[in-house]
C-alpha cells in the first residue's frame, strides 16, 4: 500500500501540494500539483480510488493496478535497476523557482528521529490509533529517497531510476503488507513539515493509517539546491 500527494491527475496513485503564501509557497512543496505545496503522500488503501474523480490521496498496491496521478506509479515493478540517467517519468516531479527560499534560515535545520516519532505518535494517539515504531529498513528507504530528491533538487514520489515507494521499501528489505510515503521540501524544521502534512488531506490520511506499525524518517539538506531541505516519511506494516 502506498500513498502519495501530488497535483491531482487521474489515477490511483497521486501527488498533492500544500499551498502556502507567495514566494515561500512554491518552495515548500510536497506532491500536489494544483497548488503550491508542502509535502507529498503516497499509500495503498484496501480499495482503489476512482479514476474519474481524483481523491486527495491516491492508492497503490502490489495487487491492484493503478493509473498515474501527476506521475505516480501505475503498476508495481520488481527488479528495478538504478539507472545512470534520469528515469523518472516526465510530469511526475516539481522543481522550485530560483531563489524562492533564499531568505529562509536553515542553519538549525535538523532531524531527531525519536522526537519525530513521538510527535507523530502523539498525533495518532489523539485519533485513537496505536503508536509507530522506528524501523531500520523503512528508515533506509526514506534516506535513499531524500538523497535522490536532493541530488535532482525536486519533489516527487518517483526516484530518478523510475522507482516508486513500494519499490524502495522492497529494496530496503522490508516485506510490506502496507506502506505509505509522505514527502516535503523546503521546511525549516520537523514541526513545520508535520503541520503541513496534518493540514493536507492526503498526507494526513497517511499519518493516520490505522494498520501501520512501523515508520522510517529522513532529512537531507543541501544549501546549493533551491529546495534546501528534503524530508521523507515512510510508514508500513509487515507481512
Amino acid at each position: 500500500m502506498l500513498r502519495t500527494a501530488a497535483r491531482p491527475v487521474p489515477g490511483v496513485a497521486k501527488m498533492y501540494r500544500v499551498a502556502l503564501t507567495a514566494g515561500l509557497a512554491t518552495a515548500l512543496a510536497g506532491c500536489s500539483l494544483g497548488s503550491s505545496s508542502i509535502s507529498s503522500g503516497f499509500t495503498d488503501p484496501n480499495t482503489t480510488s476512482s479514476l474519474a474523480s481524483p481523491a486527495p490521496s491516491a492508492s497503490f498496491s502490489p495487487s491492484v493496478p493503478s493509473v498515474g496521478l501527476g506521475g505516480e506509479p501505475s503498476t508495481p515493478r520488481s527488479n528495478v535497476k538504478v539507472a545512470a540517467l534520469d528515469k523518472a517519468p516526465s510530469g511526475t516531479f516539481e522543481k522550485a523557482a530560483p531563489g524562492v527560499l533564499s531568505d529562509r534560515d536553515y542553519s538549525r535545520t535538523s532531524l531527531n528521529a525519536e522526537m519525530a516519532r513521538d510527535l507523530i505518535n502523539a498525533y495518532r494517539k489523539k485519533h485513537g490509533l496505536k503508536p509507530l515504531k522506528l524501523n531500520p529498513e523503512l528508515t533506509e528507504a526514506a534516506k535513499s529517497h531524500s538523497r535522490d530528491l536532493a541530488k535532482w533538487d525536486r519533489i516527487s514520489h518517483y526516484g530518478s531510476d523510475g522507482s516508486n515507494p513500494w519499490d524502495r521499501v522492497k529494496r530496503a528489505g522490508y516485506r510490506a503488507r502496507l506502506t505509505a510515503e509522505n514527502v516535503g521540501t523546503g521546511q525549516v524544521n520537523f514541526n513545520e513539515v508535520l503541520k503541513g502534512w496534518e493540514e493536507s488531506p492526503g498526507h494526513n490520511k497517511n499519518l493516520l493509517t490505522p494498520d501501520a506499525e512501523h515508520m522510517g524518517i529522513a532529512l537531507v539538506q543541501d544549501p546549493k539546491t533551491e529546495f534546501k531541505s528534503f524530508w521523507t516519511l515512510v510508514i508500513g506494516s509487515p507481512m
